[in-house]
């Protein structure tokens, strides 16, 4: 979103100057794609975490203000709610021991910054969508104090013209309107970034697009939303609509989504950026004052800062990211797709099992998405969403003789996809042992069929069957959880239900 923006109003012609801006900038990628100026590999991983904040009691608590105060720490800030924090784990290599290196700086991290929000009744939650939160809690209101979020909602308002409408039907159904994108707040994630080549980046692109079904499938944490029971996943369908800027016509002409999944493969990173241009509108039209194609002519390495800003508010669940580090450009796939939790062990198993498979498929001869059309793997995702680890996908068949197949997804991952994860962390040099630990992990999963989930829903049903009525029923489901991802064993060890008295 930009390091500092600036709430104010906009006149006509400043999108007409910002869009001729991004195409200079376009052109200023464009040549530096053809220059080779782009850092050489350095293997290099990144993880971003969404957080809730709760009290004691399960309920949201609007004070992430007070809680940064009192965290203290850079590696924390705001997220687009005032009961969100996020917190971002610096670069490291992938290689040796990074993943038990990862899971402790996030111990170490979130133990922390739970002890400094229980100071002010709160604490931190990883859970993709907090299960007591309300209507009354996704609210203009609400809304971070940072200019940015003011600004986002303003455009994406303006934009839409009429309310956001929510209208998602799972186990339940859900309907529901806000005038702003407030409930977008609901839903907090993990970030994945893999730092890659030019070269490489349309083969981890197209692998990480291949592999989105799975990971929701494993991962899924997010069944409920405003007292109702919807997908296993609810936060795309979620996110989608609550960031969706076009009225009911726009959609039914077909006009793109700005949560998008995509709709082809491709053959460069040069591509998605330019789609993102020839489809999408500028929301914040802001122009930074330099002039990148001057700076490529004098040698130099653009910011490419509208760009970047543009990038950022459109919302495909494999971005692509362009950045400098040192003067040096590179490029990242930024991976959207998981949901935060349940505990730092689960969040670790999910990166390593990604970063393994897609290694692994990216180098493969027989590249998967030259077997499986794109179509198949957009229906896979929502199917994931919509059932999780129970989803059955489709998936190429083996050997040689073509054609795709629906197989259940854990069936495909012990069978297929674990090996192949296994084969891509040795490619990367992981230490053995991790490997096997976080690899076992998600094998686990998929041999009880288990996972934040299916963990969730079972235990609110335990508390309705009790005789807790609806809303008491998922506030006793929020402390469990908050009670077993304190403790930090992973997910598919957890018990359904609640300890006796």
């Amino acid at each position: 979103m930009g390091e500092k923006i600036v709430a104010g109003a906009f006149d006509l012609s400043d999108r007409r100057a910002y869009r001729e801006k991004l195409n200079q900038c376009l052109e200023g990628l464009g040549r530096l794609l053809a220059d080779r100026r782009f850092e050489r590999p350095r293997n290099l991983m990144g993880l971003e975490i969404e957080l809730n904040l709760a009290g004691a009691d399960g309920m949201p608590r609007m004070m992430n203000g007070e809680v940064l105060q009192r965290i203290a720490s850079k590696d924390f800030q705001t997220e687009l709610g005032m009961f969100n924090l996020e917190v971002n784990i610096v670069p490291h290599r992938l290689s040796g021991r990074v993943f038990d290196q990862l899971a402790e700086e996030l111990r170490t991290g979130l133990a922390y910054a739970h002890r400094k929000a229980v100071e002010v009744d709160a604490g931190i939650m990883m859970i993709g969508i907090l299960p007591t939160l309300g209507p009354d809690d996704v609210v203009s209101a609400n809304l971070s104090q940072v200019d940015r979020y003011t600004l986002l909602n303003d455009q994406m308002a303006a934009a839409r013209g009429e309310d956001f409408a929510l209208d998602i039907e799972g186990v339940e159904r859900l309907e529901f309107t806000s005038p702003s994108i407030a409930p977008e707040s609901a839903c907090t994630s993990v970030q994945l970034h893999l730092q890659v080549t030019p070269e490489r980046f349309a083969d981890v692109w197209n692998a990480a697009q291949a592999i989105a079904s799975v990971q929701v499938a494993l991962g899924a944490n997010a069944p409920f939303l405003f007292g109702k029971e919807l997908w296993r996943e609810s936060r795309p369908p979620l996110f989608q609509q609550s960031t969706d800027v076009r009225p009911p016509e726009f959609h039914n002409q077909g006009v793109r989504p700005r949560t998008w999944f995509g709709e082809r493969w491709i053959s460069s990173a040069y591509e998605l950026f330019e789609e993102n241009l020839r489809y999408f509108p500028p929301l914040l039209p802001i122009r930074d004052d330099e002039e990148p194609l001057r700076v490529l002519d004098e040698g130099g390495v653009p910011q490419l800062a509208e760009l970047v800003l543009h990038n950022g508010t459109v919302y495909r669940w494999n971005r692509p990211v362009y950045g400098l580090a040192g003067g040096v450009p590179h490029l990242r796939v930024e991976n959207r797709v998981l949901p935060a939790g349940p505990t730092v062990t689960d969040v670790i198993a999910n990166a390593a099992f990604y970063y393994g498979l897609v290694r692994a498929l990216a180098e493969e001869p027989r590249p998967v998405w030259n077997r499986l059309p794109f179509a198949a793997a957009a229906e896979n995702f929502d199917t994931a969403c919509r059932h999780g680890i129970d989803a059955e996908l489709l998936w190429p068949r083996p050997g040689r003789s073509g054609g795709v197949t629906k197989v259940p997804a854990v069936t495909l991952v012990r069978d297929e996809l674990l090996p192949l994860a296994a084969a891509g962390l040795d490619a990367w040099n992981i230490e053995p042992a991790d490997r096997d630990l976080y690899l076992g992990v998600i094998e686990e999963r998929c041999k009880r069929r288990a996972n934040g989930a299916s963990w969730q829903v079972d235990t609110y049903h335990r508390a309705l069957d009790a005789g807790l009525g609806r809303d008491a029923a998922l506030a006793a489901t929020t402390r469990r959880y908050g009670e077993l991802m304190q403790a930090g064993e992973p997910v598919h060890t957890w018990p359904v239900g609640f300890p006796a008295p």
